[in-house]
């Protein structure tokens, strides 16, 4: 088993002394590629945001790749994507790609920035338009081309399939599975579920702020007796909560 890339121990957030994370305990081991499920309001963008240091949790601890995540040199290997991604519209599409390379200390040439747009069916033409002229699928889509960029070993995406087509998600998950096995741990916030069996080494749910299931899809759907993946879903939110405090097994592999 490979060391956890993301570890997650008891973390706690109240927002005005409402709880939004209760004792959230998770562990995803690197080279996976890990999905976090729930719907609206499940507490997903705010684990995202503790995970990154946007927010501070009222308790609780997260390390990522072994470092505790309020150091910096904690996120030194990550790239992000956030939920809402609004990159600076003034800026040229390739002036953006070349600045963000520059951070993640990724080539900057043109010849990488034409091919990784146009293995997300992005016309290369549009490294010359400002960012203000891209539709909403496309703007999200040249999110996704910075982490194809980025060579960093953690990818962090708060709901990458947001507004894309269905082809540039065929691309993408070939992308991701292409960087699995490179070692790249991949982990994402979603409430789409469809591609979750083919795609996913593990899951959990979170739902109302409490860490429902961790583990192999193939477990999900045996647990919860479910035919597909959204109606196990349904019954594990259908009743009340069983928090899993203080998760520190394993993901099991598909199929086991």
């Amino acid at each position: 088993m490979n060391a956890p890339a993301i570890d997650i121990h008891a973390l706690c957030k109240r927002f005005s002394g409402v709880p939004v994370l209760d004792r959230v305990s998770l562990v995803v081991p690197g080279g996976t590629i890990f999905a976090l499920v729930g719907g609206n309001g499940a507490g997903k963008s705010t684990l995202i945001k503790i995970m990154m240091d946007l927010i501070r949790p009222d308790s609780g601890e997260i390390r990522l790749c072994g470092l505790p995540s309020p150091l910096p040199e904690s996120r030194c290997g990550v790239a992000y994507l956030p939920e809402r991604f609004w990159p600076p519209e003034a800026l040229r599409v390739g002036e953006f790609l070349s600045w963000m390379a520059r951070l993640h200390g990724a080539p900057n040439d043109v010849s990488t920035m034409r091919t990784t747009l146009e293995s997300l069916e992005l016309d290369p033409v549009i490294l010359d338009q400002p960012i203000r002229a891209l539709s909403k699928g496309m703007t999200q889509k040249l999110g996704l081309a910075t982490h194809l960029m980025s060579q960093k070993k953690l990818w962090i995406l708060d709901e990458p399939f947001s507004g894309i087509d269905p082809k540039a998600r065929a691309l993408l998950k070939n992308h991701w599975r292409a960087a699995r096995s490179q070692g790249v741990t991949l982990f994402f916030s979603t409430h789409q579920l469809a591609d979750i069996v083919e795609l996913c080494d593990g899951m959990a749910i979170l739902h109302g702020g409490s860490m429902l299931f961790s583990g192999s899809p193939c477990i999900c759907l045996e647990r919860f007796g479910g035919h597909d993946m959204e109606e196990a879903y349904l019954k594990a939110i259908g009743g009340e909560p069983r928090r899993m405090d203080g998760f520190q097994g394993p993901v099991a592999p598909v199929g086991e």
